[in-house]
């Protein structure tokens, strides 16, 4: 009923092909420690930024996908891969593949709340400029529980949380690269709220701060269990952050505080469209 993940917060540089080796080291490493279930960052073969979305695209399968089902095979390891940037059809999208220990495509997410927001004077961002929404929810099975995905932004949206929620997920899993406004104000502040009402684990999993890039994520991979309880969290710098999800755990707080059964579900609802 335990079982470990690890959440790599990885340093992302300008050149494709040494993120991608140096985040499948980190996925071996992670595996000879123990780690069932591993995650890499949002953005993780690429800069994150408008700029480089379209320069860095990739097909699935592709170059970065096919590195990601051999080590995922080759640890025997369930792994998410963060977010790439997607081309498929002339559009670009920012999506979340996950691959079983077998090596197989289990999920594909793509980010379905795109990421434009205006903080005068702090930060300006449009990801709609080049990036297209996804328009599904997706959640996949491990022996140990089902799993959610959503990518950064998708962390604030409730209602996504609670369909996971209803459909079974206890883990919620968001790659994802707050910046330096918006990751003090809100990055645990979300994800303690999204574990503690759906009584549920989420994990968020950064890339490495770096201060020259044009976008500065905040870093701070996190893992909260059902509780709302931080219980492992990484800094700014490169780490791999590992934590035991303890599913005996989230059933005794299910048992304690049975809020899913005392939903007044003749009052209302959320329910999922598509």
């Amino acid at each position: 009923s335990a079982f470990r993940l690890a959440l790599i917060q990885l340093h992302v540089s300008t050149v494709k092909s040494d993120n991608l080796q140096r985040a499948c080291g980190l996925v071996r490493e992670a595996s000879a420690k123990g780690a069932k279930l591993v995650a890499l960052p949002e953005c993780f073969n690429s800069p994150y930024g408008t700029q480089y979305f379209k320069e860095y695209a990739e097909k699935i399968p592709g170059e970065s996908t096919q590195k990601l089902s051999e080590v995922a095979k080759e640890c025997s390891i369930y792994l998410i891969g963060g977010s790439i940037p997607e081309e498929d059809g002339g559009k670009l999208y920012n999506t979340c593949t996950v691959f079983g220990p077998d090596g197989a495509l289990l999920a594909k997410h793509r980010k379905v709340h795109l990421f434009d927001i205006n903080v005068p004077g702090k930060i300006q961002f449009k990801e709609s400029e080049t990036l297209s929404p996804g328009n599904s929810f997706s959640m996949f099975d491990t022996p140990y529980c089902k799993v959610g995905l959503g990518i950064c932004y998708d962390m604030r949206f409730a209602e996504m949380a609670q369909i996971y929620g209803q459909k079974g997920c206890q883990l919620l899993i968001y790659p994802g690269a707050f910046n330096m406004t918006t990751g003090p104000a809100h990055w645990e502040l979300l994800q303690r709220g999204r574990a503690v009402d759906n009584q549920l684990y989420v994990a968020t999993v950064s890339p490495a701060r770096d201060e020259k890039a044009s976008y500065v994520a905040w870093g701070h991979s996190t893992v909260v269990n059902p509780w709302g309880e931080v219980i492992a969290k990484a800094g700014a710098e490169e780490t791999v952050v590992y934590t035991d999800i303890d599913l005996k755990k989230l059933a005794e707080i299910r048992q304690q505080i049975p809020i899913l059964s005392q939903k007044r579900c003749d009052l209302y609802g959320v329910e999922m469209k598509k």
